[in-house]
């Protein structure tokens, strides 16, 4: 080789090296180690956290839940922590607004884009502990209404879910609003089946909504340690976000830690200790219900949710969905931790969902605010009541999201993850070439035979 293309060689190698995001280095060696670890090889020190007994004394007025008061002291059994864990759904359980920007991208390079503006009004005092001892079964714990704001076609519509608590005799979740502009008329939908899937997305109803942990069987699988959960592209060297001011700043996407940079129990390395649990579809509550379980991972001292697989009814992955999150209501200490990016893949189909909540506020509305502006009849007014900007938009598909991480060595006696050769070829390609490749020579050929 001449020493001119040796040199331009180096160039390139550097070029490429500057582009890969900062935490791909400490995620690619974490990988080449054993992270996981099944309960029996947890230690006894470890498990000095847990309760292992799958039956405990019921609550007297909800047999649904344990005796003890939530949020519980430790050691916790499963479904204690199951219960916690709930305390972090997609919509933040406190009052606040966002500007909510999703996006869906095909395995073939197609890419769609929304946003909203999200209006939220957590009727309770903030946190699952509100709902548990402040609304009773059937009634009304959250209203939100989404006005979209783009695409510009889209301008001005809005969504308005009025969402109930839950039990086994009143199973309606969700009253259902929409509004469109050219039709200046409020319409009532039916209400969503559970799990139904929104247009144009991975994630279901019941991914954004939240479902309630007594609706499922809860376990200890195992302990895993996570380096890295949302995964953004070396195309995509950082991201501009919006904070409660309005302020814009443009962030490394490398810099962005899982649960954000006042976490205080990163280990030394970078990585979030996580208790693996399933939770199994109880059929009794959730009779016909698209899942089988759900895998969760989740942090070991908030309990925070930062990879959820969902397995459908043949046992096999359908979902994972990963998060990034931050401190959003320090005034509600571990409990105020918040999604800031979502993302939602389906490794089936190969599409791939992501939510921004971008400049989120906390804010606690006026009785007025609560009485007229999360009502239907608001809706055709078309006030934008807290309007607020974001540039969280994916510019274009080349900077997409990667699809996350499968992992598939972890707990095979647990996850059954199924991939068509034309996604195992993109998700290959994607992980050698840094960013999403939307074509492949096999996934080419495959799409050519007869």
């Amino acid at each position: 080789m001449s020493s001119d293309r040796l040199g331009a060689s180096i160039v390139l190698c550097l070029a490429v090296a500057a582009a890969l995001p900062l935490r791909a280095s400490a995620g690619e060696a974490a990988r080449l180690a054993k992270t996981w670890r099944t309960m029996d090889e947890v230690s006894a020190e470890e498990k000095k956290q847990l309760d292992s007994r799958a039956e405990t004394p019921r609550d007297s007025r909800f047999p649904y839940l344990p005796a003890e008061r939530y949020p519980f002291e430790p050691p916790f059994t499963a479904e204690e922590i199951g219960i916690r864990s709930a305390d972090f759904i997609h919509v933040s359980r406190w009052s606040h607004a966002i500007y909510d920007a999703f996006g869906l991208l095909t395995g073939g390079g197609y890419l769609h884009e929304a946003a909203a503006v999200g209006l939220v009004n957590y009727v309770a005092e903030p946190g699952l502990a509100g709902e548990l001892f402040q609304i009773a079964p059937g009634d009304v714990s959250t209203r939100m209404l989404m006005y979209y704001v783009f695409p510009p076609e889209t301008d001005g519509a809005e969504d308005l879910y009025v969402v109930h608590r839950t039990d086994a005799e009143r199973t309606k979740k969700i009253d259902y609003f929409t509004y469109a502009p050219s039709l200046r008329r409020v319409r009532r939908q039916p209400e969503p089946r559970r799990g139904e899937r929104f247009p144009n997305a991975v994630q279901s109803f019941d991914d954004i909504i939240g479902r309630a942990p007594w609706e499922f069987a809860w376990r200890f699988v195992g302990a895993d340690v996570l380096y890295e959960t949302v995964r953004f592209p070396n195309t995509r060297a950082t991201i501009t976000l919006a904070n409660a001011a309005r302020e814009f700043r443009e962030v490394p996407t490398g810099s962005l830690k899982m649960m954000g940079n006042d976490y205080p129990y990163y280990r030394p390395d970078g990585g979030v200790d996580c208790w693996v649990l399933e939770a199994k579809t109880r059929t009794d509550w959730l009779p016909g219900y698209p899942l089988t379980k759900i895998l969760y991972w989740l942090d070991r001292h908030s309990f925070y949710p930062l990879r959820i697989e969902q397995y459908d009814q043949q046992g096999e992955l359908q979902v994972v969905e990963v998060r990034l999150a931050r401190q959003e209501n320090p005034a509600l200490g571990e409990r105020g931790y918040a999604a800031l990016i979502t993302i939602y893949f389906d490794p089936k189909l190969d599409m791939t969902s992501y939510s921004v909540h971008d400049a989120h506020t906390v804010r606690e509305w006026t009785d007025q605010d609560r009485e007229v502006v999360f009502s239907p009849d608001f809706m055709r007014r078309g006030w934008l009541v807290q309007p607020l900007k974001s540039q969280a938009l994916v510019r274009s598909p080349d900077q997409f999201y990667l699809r996350p991480m499968l992992d598939r060595e972890k707990f095979p006696n647990e996850r059954k993850v199924a991939l068509t050769p034309e996604v195992q070829a993109r998700v290959a390609a994607q992980e050698a070439a840094g960013h999403v490749v939307f074509e492949t020579q096999q996934a080419a050929s495959a799409a050519a035979s007869p």
